[in-house]
């Protein structure tokens, strides 16, 4: 469902939307590979689509994070996550990393939290990270342009 005027860019154009599933897929594979936990991966999809401003995005990973496992605390402060000891240093990096690929700082600042994320993250899981990064990025414009709805009762038991 999408808002007034707004064309379902996922429908309308089915080929590229089936082709960035593919992607995504492809990224899930990439972090299996690299052992990265998959509450980690919700906390980036999370992060990304907060910074993005994208409601059904959140709603979907939000749902995804709870139903892993990851506590509800974790993702009511995520937005503030620096301000809290809830997060390890590997998280920490990994979200820095989401941070600076989503929002394109400075050389400087991107350099700073590559280099923090290259202390607490492997070559692979760096990289499964950034391509979290790009493909949650990419759905939530996907999404932001089609103006997808939130379901009210898709947190119904």
């Amino acid at each position: 469902m999408t808002g007034p005027g707004r064309i379902p860019i996922d429908k309308q154009t089915r080929a590229v939307y089936r082709a960035q599933v593919a992607v995504a897929v492809a990224v899930r594979d990439a972090v299996s590979e690299a052992g990265l936990d998959r509450t980690l991966v919700e906390l980036v999809n999370l992060r990304v689509s907060q910074i993005n401003g994208c409601a059904y995005c959140l709603d979907v990973h939000t749902r995804d994070a709870l139903k892993g496992g990851e506590k509800p605390q974790r993702i009511a402060v995520l937005r503030a996550w620096r301000d809290t000891e809830l997060f390890s240093d590997a998280e920490r990096a990994a979200l820095e990393l989401a941070e600076a690929v989503t929002t394109l700082p400075s050389s400087y600042e991107q350099d700073r939290a590559y280099t923090e994320a290259r202390r607490h993250l492997t070559d692979d899981q760096f990289s499964a990270i950034v391509w979290v990064a790009i493909a949650m990025n990419a759905f939530n414009r996907v999404s932001i342009v089609s103006r997808h709805r939130v379901d009210p009762a898709s947190w119904k038991s």
